[in-house]
């Protein structure tokens, strides 16, 4: 594959996990953007879209927000070889992809050594979780996913379009 490193970069010479040394890195602006779906069964979408997406435990789509925010600036204390890294701005986009299925988009800047795809993947899918929760009520034949990276610039490989 071009352009991509043909070694783990999270496993040292003698093959044991490490984190990656960033400190002779410069630092420059970094941006991602990931997504996540979450289906729903038909009758389930329409009583959503019908509620104003509001359920008993309260406004689903402000609720999501507010995890995923936070799990974004908590990511380096979920995965264990992630960098702590100041978060610049943070910003989620959730609307129907179709009839049955809500995509959650988020968006993660920061100006660092290191970029921020696991920050941006980690606070769409616990927006997704909390998404779900918010609506296993309802029924729990709700599906999340795929997540996916869309975007990223600021480092070494860029990918779509940041």
């Amino acid at each position: 594959m071009a352009g991509k490193s043909s070694r783990l970069t999270h496993i040292d010479a003698a093959g044991r996990p490490t984190m990656v040394d960033v400190s002779d890195k410069q630092a420059s602006a970094r941006e991602a953007t990931a997504d996540c779906l979450v289906r729903f069964p038909a009758a389930v979408a329409a009583q959503l879209k019908k509620s104003g997406l509001s359920t008993a435990k309260g406004p689903v789509l402000d609720t999501a927000i507010i995890a995923g925010t936070m799990a974004v600036k908590r990511t380096h204390e979920l995965i264990p070889f992630c960098h702590p890294l100041p978060i610049d701005g943070c910003r989620f986009d959730i609307s129907w992809a179709n009839e049955t299925t809500l995509k959650i988009e988020c968006q993660v800047r920061t100006h660092h050594r290191t970029g921020v795809e696991m920050e941006a993947l980690t606070g769409a899918t616990i927006a997704a979780l909390t998404v779900y929760d918010m609506c296993k009520a309802l029924s729990h034949a709700l599906v999340i996913g795929p997540a996916k990276l869309r975007a990223k610039s600021g480092g070494k490989r860029k990918v779509g379009k940041a």
